[in-house]
């Protein structure tokens, strides 16, 4: 057993052990005098009332003449024979399969934990991604394009499709910038979560050092999947596009929506793919088929904690972003009324500045949240499929998880 964040090897699934319980400990024989012939013990307690356990708390033994019946039996409340053991909890999650709320917990509780190590590595990133937009739209990306609202026929045609590849244009910098710093934030903070897990702390420097390596083949899956996102929406869009008049801009329309629907299915199968490549130090194909293989039979839980992850984010936004919206457009103007009576769209310093703050606590919150859920997602599906709570406690040294399994 090692310590390294992928914890055991891929294919160990539970169905490799014949019954999947090897390495689990078991109870002791009983040293309570019953005979193994199965014949009651020569010690019996003294006779007595018994009445049936038809009331709520009540035992086996709660007639005249009979002590209290202990915690845990027949209902009664209290620690016991009620249930089985609680799971161990080394870290920021219990060793078994997990519920929305643990992992949603498990998330906030590493960044609590761990978060001289997950905000600096976030504060950091958001910092420099966003002085760099800020100096792309002040410097480098062109004005809007500007659309004349009374414009009809052809000449409203050419303005919209102008103002989109303006638009497009703007974007596409934008978008690559915050790629990278995801990029550098998910591979960082996905050590941190694997650390957490075992209730172990690990410093920036530790981090890095074991993220590194796999930067360049992190960077790989995301070009890969990107390309395959694009590709989807050209095939969709072309057909719509070629064709002329009201007929291509509804095959457009619905070829829109059939991209949308299979690019948010390839989305969900291969979202663990980021995790399986850092913590199982996988290939990129191989990491997709691992995504793939864990996803399957849970697509639509995985989708739904997906989903509920970005509504989380988008209201982080809402809380953050309006109101230093508010104060950057009262600051950069003469008051908001002013602001929303002019059709200029030249934000000057002070506007780019508050924003463009808000932004930095936005993304220095969502980042590590965003990681923590992922890479949670990925423990909790291997636990279900492969037992890996076992070797997780084993790794973090739970007394009675000692014995390697098989």
């Amino acid at each position: 057993m090692n310590d390294s964040p992928g914890w055991a090897s891929p294919g160990s699934a539970p169905s490799d052990d014949q019954d999947g319980t090897a390495g689990i400990p078991r109870p002791s024989t009983p040293a309570d005098g019953d005979r193994p012939d199965g014949r009651w013990s020569p010690a019996q307690p003294p006779a007595g009332q018994w009445s049936p356990p038809s009331a709520p708390g009540r035992g086996p033994g709660t007639g005249p003449g009979m002590p209290p019946t202990p915690p845990g039996w027949g209902g009664a409340p209290g620690p016991g024979w009620g249930g089985p053991p609680p799971a161990a909890k080394p870290g920021v999650i219990p060793l078994r399969p997990l519920g929305v709320g643990e992992i949603l917990d498990g998330a906030v509780s590493t960044m609590r934990t761990h978060w001289r190590t997950v905000l600096g590595v976030s504060l950091t990133v958001s910092v420099v991604t966003e002085i760099l937009v800020i100096l792309l739209q002040r410097y480098v990306l062109p004005e809007p394009a500007s659309i004349d609202p009374n414009a009809v026929g052809a000449e409203a045609v050419r303005q919209a499709g102008d103002s989109l590849r303006s638009e497009l244009f703007s974007t596409v910098p934008a978008s690559v910038i915050a790629m990278i710093a995801t990029l550098l934030t998910t591979s960082v903070l996905t050590v941190v979560i694997s650390r957490s897990v075992l209730g172990r702390s690990v410093t920036l420097r530790e981090a890095w050092s074991e993220a590194r390596p796999r930067l360049l083949p992190l960077l790989g899956l995301t070009v890969l999947l990107s390309a395959m996102v694009v590709a989807i929406m050209a095939v969709g869009l072309t057909p719509g596009l070629l064709l002329p008049g009201g007929l291509g801009a509804a095959l457009a329309f619905l070829g829109f929506v059939a991209a949308c629907v299979v690019a948010v299915w390839l989305w969900v199968r291969f979202t663990l793919a980021a995790p399986a490549l850092m913590l199982e130090r996988q290939p990129i194909l191989i990491s997709l088929r691992r995504s793939a293989k864990l996803v399957k039979g849970s697509w639509w839980r995985m989708f739904g904690m997906l989903l509920l992850t970005g509504v989380l984010i988008f209201v982080l936004t809402l809380i953050i972003a309006i109101p230093f919206g508010i104060i950057a457009v009262t600051v950069d103007s003469n008051g908001l009324s002013e602001f929303l009576n002019s059709d200029s769209t030249d934000f000057g310093w002070p506007f780019l500045i508050i924003t463009g703050i808000g932004e930095v606590i936005v993304s220095t919150l969502a980042y590590p949240f965003t990681a923590g859920v992922m890479a949670l997602l990925y423990v909790d599906q291997r636990i279900r499929r492969e037992a890996l709570d076992l070797d997780l406690a084993r790794a973090a040294e739970v007394p009675g998880y000692d014995t390697p399994r098989s």
